[in-house]
């Protein structure tokens, strides 16, 4: 049966709704008039808090908050209307990440705000908090770590690059049409990705790039949780509830993700056991490896259906959309600079070792800085607690932390924080210069560091390695037209459109 809602719940809120649109028309007739520098007597209004502002610059979320963090000292409160349930503090100040990530992790979890807001994920590791992720920490550990994985993951990488995504670039050059080298970013990563977790190719960059259901369907989850974030609680849970707008897309997403993982899982299921009664031994992509210890995750309590669905899932949008966001960006800014290319190129020619491409290394890092795939991080105190910052957080305070806004902080980065320079990464000797994990927050800090950064960085060196080497990446995309898109990962709102040419003396051994 259909839920019905009636309008008379809505009238005790009427004057803050009509509040509401006056501050947001106010707003729009204003926003044009406000640069670099923001006015934090404006950032909250009586009864209905920061919400017109929200509104008005979700399009450029990310540099609106960059703003307001600048005028505020890195950390700013904000307020919502006065029917919601928990505030904001947003920052992006090393001290508070420091203290909440590592020198008092046991104090700030995510929280069942942040599991309701991220109910897709399910119990998986992203969202899990207490013995549930410890478990989960640790069985991930152990597979991750393996060599046999590693070099699985090195090989299915390379295999993708040689009979996919180099080919397919051989044919656009041939061609010489333009290409959203977004979307060939998001194939290539899907397909290995899925070789990594089920030991399954779904094929997405098969010749004629076919559509994909299950990245469509990503999308519109990405966008739901995006605007989870704008609106107060009790707004999109009535979306949920009445399965409307950006709801009614996120349940529809949701069937199609979930099919689309159980077949995988069967096909998975499948192979692992095709492999074991032909070879005598077991694969070496992940849900085979857990397959291994389904009795010991079933010793916890645990469903083991739902927790290989969650954990498949969370380590699928881990590996796909991270790293498509990483390269997206990074041959973004490498089009913009040039020079940052030819040291790469030269540096390709004198080593054919991945471990010891620096430059490569330091410039992966710089672009992390300026585009974090994930933008923001979330953390709810358990106990009451006050930061570095002077701010006092409690169990109805969600604090965001903008990994966005910090690279672009000059009392951290310095005043070429906005540069894209490589050389920030690199001693006066050339060797890495290292940055502590609170400062450069890409890959999380403290406990839940990210437990994929050695491969990711792998992933990534060998796909960038084999386009330069190769190739020469043209943007058609005007700089003005650059934007992230609505959505909880970094992407670029309108793709990455881009030509490429052959180099007519290719750096061998890539």
């Amino acid at each position: 049966m259909t839920p019905i809602y009636s309008t008379s719940r809505l009238i005790p809120h009427l004057p803050e709704l009509l509040l509401s649109l006056a501050a947001f028309l106010f707003l729009i007739l204003d926003h044009r008039r406000r640069r670099r520098s923001f006015d934090l007597t404006t950032l909250n209004f009586p009864l209905i808090g920061a919400l017109p502002h929200l509104f008005v610059h979700a399009g450029r979320l990310h540099d609106w908050i960059t703003d307001v963090l600048r005028s505020g000292g890195y950390s700013v409160v904000l307020l919502p209307p006065s029917f919601a349930a928990y505030d904001i503090l947003l920052t992006c100040d090393p001290a508070n990440v420091r203290h909440v990530f590592t020198s008092h992790f046991a104090n700030y979890s995510k929280g069942p705000d942040f599991a309701d807001l991220f109910d897709i994920l399910g119990g998986g590791i992203f969202s899990a908090d207490s013995d549930s992720w410890k478990f989960q920490r640790r069985k991930a550990h152990g597979l991750v770590a393996d060599l046999s994985f590693r070099t699985f993951v090195g090989g299915a990488t390379r295999e993708k690059l040689d009979h996919g995504l180099l080919p397919m670039l051989r044919s656009r050059a041939a061609a010489e049409t333009a290409f959203d080298l977004q979307d060939i970013f998001l194939r290539f990563t899907f397909d290995t990705t899925c070789r990594f977790v089920f030991g399954v190719d779904p094929g997405c960059l098969a010749e004629g790039l076919p559509d994909v259901a299950f990245a469509r369907a990503l999308d519109h989850v990405e966008e739901a949780l995006f605007y989870r974030h704008v609106l107060p609680l009790s707004w999109w849970k009535l979306m949920r509830l009445l399965r409307v707008g950006t709801e009614k897309r996120m349940a529809q997403a949701t069937k199609v993700i979930d099919g689309f993982i159980a077949d995988c899982i069967t096909k998975g299921v499948q192979g692992a056991a095709k492999v074991d009664v032909e070879n005598g031994e077991m694969g070496s992509d992940l849900l085979t490896s857990y397959l291994g210890t389904c009795d010991e995750i079933a010793s916890q309590g645990v469903d083991f259906t739902k927790f290989l669905r969650d954990t498949t899932f969370n380590l699928l949008i881990a590996g796909r959309d991270t790293t498509s966001s990483a390269l997206t960006w990074f041959f973004y800014l490498l089009s913009c600079h040039p020079s940052v290319e030819s040291r790469i190129l030269s540096e390709l020619s004198l080593h054919a070792d991945p471990s010891r491409l620096v430059y490569l290394h330091a410039a992966l890092c710089e672009s992390l800085r300026l585009f974090p795939p994930l933008p923001f991080e979330h953390k709810a105190a358990v106990h009451p607690d006050v930061l570095p910052s002077g701010h006092p957080v409690h169990p109805r305070r969600r604090i965001l932390f903008s990994l966005y806004s910090m690279g672009r902080m000059e009392g951290i980065w310095g005043k070429d924080c906005a540069e894209f320079r490589p050389e920030r990464w690199l001693s006066d000797s050339g060797k890495p210069q290292y940055v502590p994990s609170y400062k450069f927050f890409s890959f999380n800090s403290g406990p839940r560091t990210c437990l994929g950064k050695d491969i990711a960085f792998q992933q990534m060196k060998a796909v960038v390695a084999a386009i330069i080497a190769r190739f020469r990446v043209e943007s058609i995309t005007e700089q003005s037209e650059v934007r992230p898109k609505i959505s909880i990962f970094l992407r670029m709102k309108d793709g990455f459109m881009v030509r490429v040419t052959e180099r007519e003396n290719p750096v061998l051994g890539w």
